[in-house]
């Protein structure tokens, strides 16, 4: 069985508070991208344990990730013994904001649930999303929302544009941890998502190139510096929707003319960037 796990853009991520067991409540509004991971599920009888490989150098050592972890907890929940061979073939950048983990876990409980025929209602679907990561409820909905809570609460908007999406990925990844961890130590900053709902909802270009808005930039523009000058270069080249993704460290632009989208990717891979063109689904 094979399973698309999709990346994600955030046009709009605010850190709202800290909670007293440790996460932080959000306010978000996310895109789901064309951009994705391919992952092979087989169910073999024979197996004593299961196996997850993947073609990523930085990722041959699976034991831990997302898909490992997300495996386990639904053996632990649903009670199945069934064991599995899982291939990853990595397309989403790794510490990029990007959702790259929280798309494997999805696709790990779609995978799962389908293969052992595990029955779930919606809520208990959530449930176990939320207790995996704030951002696998929304790459298990896998379609344009603002998300609000610790990712569990997902109302569903309707963009009206497609866009072509930019993605350089600096050199330096961020540990998502690291990122809030240091974050904490600053005062709380909030934008507007009323306007970039609205934005998305309109059509307005304009008004979300003023109101995208990352709180977790700063902290992480001071931990890879090279995040300000993608942004810089990407707006001096003309985009106007430019925004570092999640917890970055992967920068964003978005644009609806292809014809321009696609020069400047070619140009920015000739000057050595790791660059993607992907766009919103």
């Amino acid at each position: 069985m094979f399973v698309k796990a999709n990346a994600k853009i955030n046009l709009y991520l605010d850190v709202t508070s800290k909670r007293d067991d440790g996460y932080h409540d959000l306010d978000m509004v996310m895109l789901p991208l064309e951009l994705h991971d391919s992952i092979s599920f087989e169910h073999v009888s024979y197996l004593k344990d299961s196996y997850i490989t993947c073609d990523h150098v930085e990722l041959q050592e699976t034991k831990y990730n997302l898909i490992n972890l997300t495996l386990e907890e639904m053996r632990r929940r649903y009670k199945f013994k069934d064991n599995f061979s899982i291939l990853i073939h990595k397309e989403i950048p790794i510490s990029a904001g990007l959702g790259g983990g929280s798309s494997n876990a999805a696709a790990t409980i779609k995978a799962i649930r389908s293969i052992c025929k595990i029955k779930m209602d919606e809520n208990e679907e959530i449930e176990l999303a939320k207790s995996l990561g704030a951002d696998v409820p929304f790459c298990l909905k896998n379609k344009p929302a603002h998300v609000e809570g610790i990712g569990e609460k997902i109302s569903a908007i309707s963009p009206k544009n497609t866009y072509f999406v930019i993605i350089i990925k600096p050199e330096k990844g961020l540990s998502t941890k690291r990122v809030f961890e240091e974050s904490d130590k600053l005062p709380l900053e909030h934008g507007n998502v009323d306007d970039v709902i609205r934005a998305l909802e309109t059509g307005d270009d304009d008004l979300l190139a003023k109101s995208m808005f990352n709180s977790l930039e700063k902290t992480s523009i001071s931990l890879v510096p090279e995040i300000q000058e993608i942004k810089d270069m990407l707006k001096k080249d003309g985009f106007k929707m430019v925004l570092m993704s999640g917890s970055g460290s992967s920068v964003f632009a978005l644009t609806r003319d292809h014809k321009f989208a696609s020069a400047k990717y070619k140009e920015y891979d000739k000057k050595g960037y790791q660059v993607y063109l992907t766009k919103t689904l």
